[in-house]
């Protein structure tokens, strides 16, 4: 099964087809996707804790909620992530 970043992927190479990138740019976007990597280990480090936290005080309905919480950072990062590298691209195009 392909995840929805391939299936984006593929539907964008459909729309406007891909140009070859210099090492600059590639750096570039190589340093996006580092900077968000390293929100994302954050905000797991963070919420990883405070799950551990209320799973020890056996507080399961503030786990879960943390849990969700983390879920919903993650992919709103990805999402950031992805915006932001698909602007940089079309800066690169045009």
């Amino acid at each position: 099964m392909k995840s929805a970043y391939e299936l984006a992927m593929e539907r964008l190479e459909k729309t406007s087809p891909s140009l070859p990138l210099t090492e600059d740019q590639k750096k570039e976007l190589a340093e996006i996707d580092s900077k968000y990597r390293a929100k994302i280990a954050e905000k797991e480090l963070f919420l990883k804790d405070q799950i551990r936290k209320a799973q020890a005080a056996g507080n399961l309905e503030e786990m879960e909620s943390l849990q969700k919480q983390l879920a919903s950072e993650i992919r709103r990062l990805q999402e950031e992530c992805e915006a932001r590298k698909e602007k940089l691209r079309a800066s690169f195009a045009g």
